[in-house]
């Protein structure tokens, strides 16, 4: 028996930096497993769209089907877009079975890359000292998410020995500029901000602009198609294949 087909379902984004690395994070998943079918959908904005996938995967004879959500947080896409999604997919195709695992997450161990892509935009800088660090993540209305990216923020600034706080690009403050200043207004001039974004586009761009605008030395890029997140995109497939299985 074939091992269930794995959807790897992304927000979507009209930039098309955002596409490409999505398409490389699968790419990353796809070396490691490369016995599974894998393949990419999106929930917007991207093509192609999860209905378009998984009916591909049917016509190939797939009736099992995992989708790993591709989102950081636990917030409305997650609650609401991806289950409405998978329900009108499964409602086309009665007989396949296709279930959501939990969302990628925050990951303590994706501090790492948040590390390396930090590491990267110093050096473009030359800058070599820091005296305070910004976590800049999307922001949502729902004040849980926004908790768990403020607890990986604290996490981050214990292990450097250095003041840490987490700004939003959207729906709640503070904002990157903000967070900025705030620490300029502390006598800290040595302010880098982390994009704790799954890939690039239009909010992590304006979160870099306001940063840079408030006088941050340096800006990483987002988190992007690093083999670390492609293990947990494996690690969460496994758990949602194991919960196919009837007991």
């Amino acid at each position: 028996m074939a091992a269930p087909a794995l959807i790897a379902l992304a927000h979507g984004s009209r930039d098309p930096r955002s596409a490409a690395t999505i398409t490389a994070l699968v790419g990353e998943a796809r070396a490691m497993r490369p016995d599974l079918r894998i393949e990419q959908a999106f929930l917007e904005l991207s093509k192609p769209s999860l209905q378009t996938v998984v009916d591909r995967l049917v016509r190939a004879g797939h009736d099992e089907i995992v989708v790993v959500p591709l989102l950081l947080t636990e917030a409305y896409h997650a609650k609401v877009d991806v289950p409405s999604a998978i329900a009108a997919a499964a409602a086309k195709h009665p007989g396949v079975q296709i279930r959501a695992t939990d969302v990628l997450g925050l990951e303590p161990r994706f501090l790492e890359v948040l590390d390396v892509r930090m590491r990267d935009a110093l050096r473009q800088a030359r800058v070599r000292e820091l005296d305070a660090l910004v976590l800049a993540a999307a922001g949502s209305s729902d004040p849980l998410a926004n908790q768990s990216v403020a607890r990986l923020a604290r996490t981050w600034g214990a292990h450097h020995k250095l003041p840490v706080v987490a700004a939003y690009a959207s729906a709640t403050p503070p904002a990157t500029g903000e967070a900025v200043r705030a620490f300029r207004a502390e006598g800290r001039r040595h302010i880098a901000v982390a994009s704790l974004f799954l890939a690039p586009g239009w909010l992590p761009d304006r979160a870099a602009e306001l940063a840079l605008e408030a006088g941050a030395v340096a800006v990483s890029e987002p988190l992007g198609a690093h083999p670390e997140l492609a293990r947990t995109i494996l690690a969460r497939y496994a758990v949602g294949a194991v919960e196919l299985v009837p007991v």
